[in-house]
């Protein structure tokens, strides 16, 4: 993190415009694919999955991918193995029992005595669509990166939900708990920032990132995206092993000037609207 701070602060001495975001976990999350060499993918899903079958191609997947190398990046090493490989969400719902396991406790509930061949196996049960957490980073590093003034705040994730269709699987508690997270550990608990610059991060300086106009300040004339929560009780719930929760601590949220949470609970207005980066139009009109 040192190093890349170094490069983005002298890229901006020298007058490129170029800023960050971050979720503030230490964790990162795509398909479970992705820790297989990007060769193995070429030709498609169906190609992919053809060669994860194949024996010989195994082998080599295998030894590829227990050999470090600067040509490419392997999150299968990086993360110590199986230990640091958490299964997210399967599309094949068979295979839902393995979601919120690490991949060694899947070999082991697969009988396999090699992890890799529980996670070939895994992919092709699943046509290769299966979602992994990656424990990649330190708790240092995410501090370091919350502390530069340029690093915005933002979840890296979908839309998620309790229930229904989009509570199915095993989400990054980044999709639930990345604000509270940050005003409730980093700002009340660790002192990292104040409350008034983990505000700044979450609000205007987004907003400006994003070119959105009348919006991320509290003025006359904005927009009124309003949050109000109690900075003594605000704090993330959501776990690896157990995401899908809400946060606490939050009162009532206003988007577009209506109510849409009050008194922590739902009301059912939906008063959200799409919006692009732009420098003009109406406040709060879809541009």
């Amino acid at each position: 993190m040192t190093e890349i701070i170094k490069k983005i602060e002298q890229a901006r001495a020298a007058g490129v415009d170029i800023t960050a975001d971050q979720y503030p976990y230490v964790a990162g999350a795509t398909s479970l694919g992705a820790s297989v060499p990007p060769w193995a993918h070429e030709g498609g899903t169906a190609a992919f999955v053809g060669r994860l079958k194949d024996p010989a191609t195994r082998e080599h997947l295998k030894r590829e991918m227990n050999t470090p190398s600067d040509k490419r990046e392997n999150f299968y090493l990086a993360t110590g193995g199986g230990k640091g490989i958490l299964v997210a969400g399967v599309l094949n719902r068979d295979l839902a029992k393995y979601e919120g396991k690490y991949l060694s406790d899947v070999a082991r509930l697969m009988g396999k005595s090699d992890e890799l061949d529980a996670l070939f196996d895994l992919l092709i049960a699943d046509n290769a669509q299966t979602s992994a957490i990656y424990f990649l980073m330190s708790e240092d590093d995410v501090k370091l990166a919350m502390k530069q003034p340029w690093v915005s705040v933002g979840t890296d994730h979908g839309e998620v939900a309790t229930t229904g269709p989009l509570a199915e699987g095993k989400a990054h508690p980044r999709g639930y708990g990345s604000f509270p997270r940050i005003l409730g550990r980093y700002v009340r608990e660790q002192h990292v920032l104040t409350l008034e610059e983990a505000i700044r991060k979450m609000t205007s300086l987004a907003a400006n990132r994003v070119h959105l106009d009348s919006r991320g300040l509290l003025k006359p004339g904005f927009v009124a995206d309003v949050v109000v929560f109690d900075p003594e009780q605000i704090r993330d719930v959501a776990t690896f092993e157990d995401p899908n929760r809400l946060s606490v601590g939050v009162r009532d949220v206003l988007v577009n000037g209506q109510l849409v949470i009050s008194g922590g609970r739902q009301t059912s207005a939906l008063p959200g609207r799409p919006l692009s980066a732009t420098r003009s139009g109406l406040p709060g009109r879809p541009q």
